[in-house]
């Protein structure tokens, strides 16, 4: 284990100064959130997962240069995550466990089979990955290679089969100790016995297939569904001839790291920006507060609302939104901007005009004028006459 890891992982009921919404609701009245994510690049899906409940969370095979959109998921979800679980050592993409263990000192799980530095959740068959009252069953299903894992969700509605099964495919034998033999009794003998309805996420897929079930692989997977023997299955797997991926000489050895860089991960000059789900630059009003003399605070709502009850910041810079192209000269080019309205709504329109004409250091106000109100920060009221 690498110095300095939690084997532990600390759980908190969700990241400070984020607020939470209610997961019931977002889940569609059920108890568990589930979201599927994807990186075009590399064709990987990722899944989060959470217990309504608790708040407490698990994501599932994370890319490295995603982890920004998926934290930042986390975060606007009030999810606490538990634990970074990969399906096994990627060999197309690096994977955002690390990242993810440093933001949120969850734990980072992996098959102890794949050997990997810094898995401070080192798992094998059996095991069970516990959030809140839900959790995951942990098979071992080796042959693509031989700390591979499927997880499966406690009343086996669904299972996230990493590699080892795909959509109509299955992934391929021919490096990292796989073996085809031992992938066919992976398949049949502890994901095909399955329920019949249990829906099977994969790793991968690259024309847009995001999941399947049992019930079809068995029927149509014409590998080793459809009455193909095992010997059908060997004979496929032992004559594919592909060629390797082409990002395995980065991938391998980033994953053999549980994904920590090598080298330290550049942080914004400015400013401790986050990134909204939707990408957009943001900052919590604690720190902006704390730095109020080294930025622009750029308020673009109406003029009546700029001298109405709500107030303003002192000292902020005033341009309505509608006008802010036509009088963008006037905000200081020597500081970074701030921009804020009541809610951050209409200011993250402006966030990404600004960003657009050229300035870089440029970030919106998470939650607006409103959420500063609530965290006890100052407005200033003009005085009726």
């Amino acid at each position: 284990m690498e110095p300095g890891l939690d084997p532990v992982p600390h759980v908190s009921p969700h990241p400070a100064g984020e607020r939470a919404i209610d997961l019931v609701a977002a889940a569609g009245g059920g108890a568990l959130l589930f979201r599927q994510l994807f990186d075009a690049e590399t064709g990987t899906f990722t899944y989060l997962l959470a217990d309504a409940a608790s708040r407490e969370g698990v994501i599932i095979d994370p890319v490295f240069e995603q982890h920004q959109r998926d934290l930042s998921l986390i975060r606007e979800l009030g999810i606490a995550l538990v634990a970074s679980l990969d399906t096994h050592v990627h060999a197309d993409h690096v994977t955002g466990s690390w990242l993810m263990h440093a933001a949120t000192a969850c734990a980072i799980g992996l098959a102890a089979a794949g050997g990997a530095e810094n898995v401070t959740l080192p798992l094998a068959h059996g095991d069970r990955v516990t959030f809140g009252s839900r959790h995951l069953e942990v098979r071992s299903t080796p042959g693509h290679t031989d700390g591979c894992l499927t997880y499966v969700l406690d009343d086996r509605s669904m299972a996230f089969t990493g590699d080892a099964l795909l959509v109509r495919g299955c992934g391929r034998c021919d490096f990292q100790q796989g073996n085809a033999r031992a992938l066919w009794a992976s398949i049949t003998g502890q994901i095909f016995t399955l329920p019949e309805s249990c829906l099977l996420y994969p790793g991968h897929d690259y024309t847009g297939r995001s999941v399947t079930s049992v019930a079809e692989e068995k029927a149509y997977n014409a590998r080793l569904g459809a009455g193909a023997t095992e010997r059908d299955f060997v004979g496929h797997m032992e004559n594919m001839k592909l060629p390797h991926p082409h990002r395995i000489a980065e991938a391998l050895p980033g994953n053999l790291r549980s994904g920590r860089p090598q080298e330290p991960q550049a942080t914004p000059a400015w400013a401790p920006l986050a990134r909204s789900y939707a990408g957009l630059p943001e900052l919590m009003p604690s720190w902006v507060a704390a730095h109020r003399q080294d930025v622009t605070i750029l308020d673009v709502r109406s003029s009546a609302e700029i001298e109405g009850p709500d107030g303003r910041v002192a000292g902020s810079l005033a341009i309505p939104l509608p006008e802010l192209e036509r009088r963008s000269g006037e905000i200081p080019a020597d500081r970074p901007v701030v921009v804020v309205c009541h809610s951050g709504s209409r200011s993250a329109l402006a966030t990404q005009q600004l960003l657009r004409a050229g300035r870089s250091e440029v970030a919106n106000l998470r939650g607006g004028l409103r959420r500063w109100a609530d965290e006890g920060y100052p407005l200033e009221v003009p005085q009726r006459r």
